[in-house]
């Protein structure tokens, strides 16, 4: 047998034995130990391979009846048959989960569109001088697509067909190449839209676009954890990843490109401007539509930068509207108008009298005061029905008839001035456009032809895949739209996708669609499962003894949040991060008050600390989608220990979270509060 399996017989077995080590004797057995009794065999019925979503139906079925019939045996069954169509019905109620298929159905497009492997070959190229490229190539990749999909099977799998070979041909130790592939791919558990937010969200009763907002900063900072890994570890020990001989690193040339940059000059944008002027378009031999057309390329970052840049400073030099004076809105304004916002009663003898007026009394007290001819021809035909009493009519008439007359005719010299009065940009916009400007004038700087070349790869592969990502998480952080019709958009945009790059069919579309209701059923049934579950352990008691346990304790919040991680760490060994989140979590958040921890911020560290459950042996299921794909001299021991290091690096990334929580909080409360 092999060591795999022997490992995972063992935590079984000292499973089993701890349960029948810790439980009571039968009679002292209570209602909560039968809830601890619950729990433990719901592990292991896990572990021996018995699917997760009816294993929780079906022991929480089960111990719900004896709940209930602990209490009434005659409404035992009838009791239970109710929780559960509760239970389901309350799951299926709930609409965040509707975004869940959506983004599944996206991610299954989007990988199914091909732009996995243009997007390494640009990115391979792309950053050939840095050390260890390939394998950081592989990490930006993976990020990138597992950002776009959010399924980590796919990414790990596609990315075994694809970098494996080209970096173990390439010299690349096996354990580093291995490693870079799985922890890269498992960056789709964190980084938005990631469903696992979306499940812990649901069950936690946290919002989903918190969670994406939050979670944004902590993904970035572990990629760059794992690139740095990788890059020391590359300058370090250049045997484990070799440089890329110079053959490969060279960009083949257009002929119009070669043409220019012999005649003109080698860099991009002089060698073009010149080019098109004069005698030297007829020296380059080639025509001005493809010169000007190369050009537009060339500007599009100035032309990105110009249109942010500028609408960023319409947006921060807009006039701030000043008090807002309701004298504009009110018919009514007596002398103490102005100690009273405008809203002041003319005075009057008691609470009810009417403005003192003429002796005529035809209209109850309503009536217009005594005018001339002239005046009540001039009051009628400007449709003001409510005149003033008597000594404020001229202070009435001539308040606010100057602004309506600026709102309703106002001249062009006006509205010429106020554009011109717009308040000075602050002293943070020009910052932020000087630290723009600089890598911008770099890359103009520095882009040769050959840059070029892969400046126009990146665009027909990373640049679609930004905007579809950014359009989604965008809409999202932003309130533009909730989390489901950003899916929905998201969906559409992989559509889109697929269609630019004629991948787009008919089968694609049924195998995207089967695939994703497989998968969005498979998470539904969990979530029903997980409910029934969570109904049946708190109807046990057993929340209420880990409560007690716990509280007893009497430990500080760092201990408790140190407990809490250890624990999700440990569980990563023999479950996936479903069961982790649907089975464990609401033992951990009803506790969470007590010790004053952020439900949101506690969801963050969760979902960094889960990675290690696709990482960690010997469920690791990043390890054995690798396996199914990769040579096979590649064993499955090497990729196990190509992993551990970025294990470790993803505990660091937690230490980091946990003493500066502003790298996960910060942005959720700059959009919300």
């Amino acid at each position: 047998m092999k060591k795999e399996a022997w490992f995972g017989l063992t935590i079984l077995f000292a499973i089993v034995i701890a349960i029948a080590v810790l439980m009571p004797s039968p009679e002292n057995l209570t209602n909560g130990h039968l809830g601890l009794l619950m729990l433990a065999l719901v592990v292991v019925a896990i572990m021996l391979g018995f699917p997760t979503a009816f294993t929780l139906m079906g022991m929480g079925v089960i111990f719900a009846w004896f709940a209930f019939h602990s209490r009434d045996p005659s409404m035992a069954t009838t009791l239970t048959l109710d929780l559960m169509v509760q239970r389901a019905y309350s799951v299926m109620a709930n609409d965040v989960l509707i975004s869940i298929p959506l983004f599944i159905f996206m991610g299954y497009l989007v990988e199914r569109a091909n732009l996995i492997e243009k997007l390494f070959k640009s990115l391979h190229i792309a950053l050939a001088r840095v050390p260890g490229s390939l394998a950081v190539a592989t990490i930006v990749t993976c990020a990138v697509f597992a950002t776009a999909t959010g399924i980590v099977g796919a990414v790990v799998t596609l990315m075994g067909l694809l970098a494996l070979p080209a970096m173990l041909k390439a010299g690349y130790s096996t354990q580093l190449s291995a490693g870079s592939i799985t922890a890269g791919g498992c960056l789709g558990i964190l980084i938005p839209p990631s469903v696992l937010l979306i499940v812990y969200g649901a069950t936690a009763g946290v919002s989903v676009v918190k969670l994406y907002a939050g979670a944004l900063f902590p993904g970035i900072l572990l990629t760059v954890m794992y690139i740095g890994y990788v890059i020391i570890l590359a300058k370090l020990r250049p045997s484990m990843a070799p440089p890329l001989p110079p053959e490969e690193r060279r960009v083949a040339l257009p002929a119009y490109a070669e043409k220019i940059s012999q005649t003109v000059s080698q860099r991009a944008l002089p060698g073009l401007i010149g080019a098109i002027k004069g005698r030297r378009a007829n020296d380059a031999g080639v025509s001005s539509r493809t010169l000007l057309g190369q050009l537009g390329i060339a500007l599009l970052p100035a032309l990105a930068f110009a249109l942010v840049m500028g609408f960023t400073y319409r947006m921060v030099t807009v006039p701030d509207a000043g008090p807002v004076d309701m004298t504009e809105m009110s018919f009514d304004v007596g002398d103490d108008a102005s100690s009273h916002g405008g809203l002041a009663e003319p005075p009057v003898s008691d609470s009810f009298g009417e403005p003192p007026a003429a002796s005529t009394s035809e209209s109850n007290g309503l009536m217009e005061p005594p005018l001339t001819a002239q005046e009540a021809g001039t009051t009628t035909g400007s449709n003001e029905g409510l005149a003033e009493p008597p000594g404020t009519a001229m202070e009435s008439a001539s308040a606010p008839a100057e602004p309506m007359m600026q709102d309703s005719n106002a001249a062009p010299e006006q509205k010429a001035a106020e554009q011109a009065g717009r308040k000075p940009a602050p002293t943070a916009y020009w910052i932020a456009f000087c630290i723009l400007l600089a890598p911008l004038l770099l890359f103009y700087a520095l882009l040769t032809f050959a840059r070029l070349e892969i400046f126009k790869m990146l665009l027909g592969s990373l640049f679609p895949l930004a905007l579809l990502i950014m359009a989604v998480l965008g809409s999202i952080v932003l309130g533009l739209a909730t989390p489901t019709e950003a899916a929905a958009m998201g969906a559409f945009g992989g559509a889109l996708l697929a269609i630019a790059y004629r991948r787009f069919n008919l089968t694609m579309l049924r195998e995207s669609a089967f695939l994703a209701a497989k998968t969005s059923a498979m998470v539904c049934w969990l979530f029903v499962g997980s409910s029934i579950f969570s109904a049946s352990f708190a109807l046990l008691g057993g929340q209420e003894i880990i409560n007690d346990w716990v509280l007893g304790m009497d430990l500080t919040p760092i201990q408790f949040m140190i407990l809490a991680q250890v624990i999700i760490f440990l569980l990563g060994w023999p479950l996936e991060w479903t069961e982790i989140i649907v089975i464990f979590m609401p033992i951990f958040v009803p506790l969470l008050p007590h010790f004053g921890i952020d439900p949101l911020f506690f969801g963050l560290l969760v979902a960094l600390n889960l990675q290690t459950a696709f990482l960690s042996p010997p469920v690791a299921m990043s390890a054995f989608y690798l396996k199914g794909v990769a040579p096979p001299h590649v064993t499955l021991n090497q990729i196990f220990l190509g992993m551990l290091p970025f294990m470790g690096i993803q505990i660091i990334a937690l230490i980091i979270l946990y003493l500066f929580p502003g790298i996960g909080l910060w942005l959720p409360s700059v959009l919300y509060n």
